[in-house]
This record gives structure tokens, sequence and C-alpha cells, in this order.
């Protein structure tokens, strides 16, 4: 894994910001409630840094577990790498708001994973220490979002445990400005990620990275 890949890494968190917001809007507004005896920054801290924790080891487990897999078979390897492209290239299409593919991918998460994750948040309340704000936000790291799986498919591509957790961890650096600003309750920030210009260019920059990524994919295919 190269450091191009490192960058989009980045690049998807910082474009896909404006999900983030809608998804985990009602989630900060929930916390900054259930964590009043918290200074707000520090609060708001330690539960980005938990939700960071999370992603980076949901990278590591699919980076170590493809890993395993694709050493094995070359063709399990240029599978892994055309699907990268592909949900890279959805992706775009999504921050430009032209095609929404996420909804069943979150529909699907939420009925494997969050629906049995979700009952251990009733330990966490009051939100009244940091371990608990950090625990609270690796738990809602968990929550169906297509945009965190589709960036996950890349931590698949990276196939290694650590490639994978470092991809993971850049792209949870990526949404970081703006959560941390919606947890903050600077709203303003929705209003700068909604912008026509700003969608497109971010959506186009991850859509022409995942066309040249399919290229070379596919390329691999017929060499």
């Amino acid at each position: 894994m190269n450091e191009i890949n490192f960058a989009a890494a980045l690049l998807m968190g910082l474009a896909g910001s404006g999900h983030c917001v809608a998804m985990c809007g009602g989630i900060a507004g929930t916390f900054q409630l259930a964590s009043r005896d918290l200074p707000p920054l520090g609060a708001t801290l330690a539960y980005n840094l938990g939700r960071l924790s999370s992603y980076t080891l949901a990278g590591a487990l699919v980076g170590g577990f493809s890993a395993a897999f694709a050493s094995q078979n070359n063709h399990i390897s240029q599978g892994l790498s055309l699907l990268s492209a592909v949900f890279m290239i959805l992706v775009g299409l999504y921050v430009m708001r032209l095609f929404n593919p996420l909804g069943g991918i979150e529909k699907l998460g939420n009925w494997a994973i969050w629906r049995h994750i979700v009952k251990l948040n009733r330990h966490l309340m009051p939100v009244n220490s940091y371990p608990k704000a950090l625990l609270y936000g690796a738990l809602w790291g968990w929550l169906p979002c297509g945009l965190v799986y589709s960036a996950l498919t890349w931590a698949i591509f990276s196939q290694s445990a650590a490639d994978g957790a470092l991809f993971m961890a850049l792209f949870a650096l990526g949404t970081l400005p703006a959560l941390l600003a919606l947890g903050l309750g600077a709203n303003a920030i929705k209003g700068i990620l909604n912008q026509t210009w700003v969608r497109l260019v971010l959506g186009n920059l991850l859509l022409w990275y995942g066309l040249y990524s399919l290229v070379i994919a596919s390329a691999s295919l017929v060499t």
C-alpha cells in the first residue's frame, strides 16, 4: 500500500464529513446532554478519540483478515482492488449527491452489528468521567455508516493489519475537524460542508481517484 492511498484515506474522511455530521448530529446532541459534568472540549476530544480507536481496530481486523486470504490467491487480491475502486467511485457520487448507495449498506450494518452493540450504551450513562466519554465514543464508532464501510473496503485492500489500522486512523482524522466543531456546538460547519462547490470539488477528487484505481486494478487482470 503506497502513500497515495493513505492520502486518499484523509480525503475520504474530509469529503465525507457532511455525511458524518448528518449521521452523528443527534448523537452529538445526546452526548452534550449526557456529559454536562465534563468540560465540553475535553469531553468532545475523549469521545472522538474513542471513535478513532474503534475505526482503527476495525481497520486492523479487516486488513489482517484479508491478508490471510489474499496472500494465498492472487485473484482474491485483484478482486479486492476492484471492490475498493468501485466503492471510492460510489462515495464520490454520494458526496456530490448524484447517487446514494450507502443506505442499504447501513441497514445491513444495523441488523448485523449495531442493534447488538447499542445495548451497551446504558452502562455508560451518565457520561460523567473521561473514561466513560472515551468508551462512549468507542461504542458509537460502530454505528452503521456506509461511509465507514466504504473506507473499510480500502482497509481490506491494504492486506495487512498495520496498514488497515493506519488507513482507518487517517480516515478518522479526516472526519475529525467537522465532528469536533459539531461536538462543540459550532453548527456553521454544516453550512460549509453543504456548499455545492465544496461537495463537487471533494466528490470529483474521490470519483477520479476511484476511476484511476479501477483502471489500474482492471489492467492487472489482463496482464
